[in-house]
């Protein structure tokens, strides 16, 4: 049974050895977290927010972390998360993302839950559909520069008043 706890530092060199190429890389964190590749340390900065890590059994199998604006405390954002590429396609990141929305709205009292994924990152946004994260409606595109190339980037939202359990 898939479950969450919370992300301890042991688990990193796990983690990171899931993203191993520069586009997985940048796919799974816009280079927010430093250059590729990352090291343990520069990873661990998730340390300073609710860092979760899904574990099955004792196999670490996916990671995220929740991140929370001063500006709206009633809103969570799911940042970094990633999947065991030998798990990928098998519904792992739909329940990681099912526990950690149930987390979000339950136990941390938020509203609202929102993400970010890139177009080409077309799994990740087909999982996020799944889990009932919605594409917004903003006047701008999401542009962010990765590289010497220009990705684009949806923003998805859920509102977590019309999760049921």
């Amino acid at each position: 049974m898939l479950r969450l706890r919370p992300y301890n530092v042991a688990d990193a060199e796990t983690i990171l050895s899931w993203v191993d190429d520069e586009t997985t890389y940048y796919n799974w964190c816009a280079g927010i977290l430093g250059k590729y590749p990352l090291t343990v340390k520069q990873f661990n900065k998730v340390t300073d927010h609710m860092a979760f890590t899904a574990i099955e059994g004792d196999e670490v199998v996916g990671f995220f972390m929740l991140r929370i604006s001063k500006d709206y405390p009633d809103e969570v954002r799911f940042c970094f998360v990633v999947v065991n590429e030998k798990k990928r396609g098998m519904g792992y990141g739909k329940k990681m993302l099912t526990l950690g929305v149930k987390y979000a709205k339950e136990i941390y009292g938020a509203k609202k839950a929102t993400l970010g994924v890139f177009i080409n990152n077309e799994n990740a946004y087909k999982c996020y559909k799944k889990v009932g994260f919605n594409e917004m409606s903003l006047n701008e595109k999401i542009k962010y520069k990765v590289g010497h190339e220009i990705w684009d980037g949806i923003e998805m939202e859920l509102d977590l008043s019309k999760v049921i359990g």
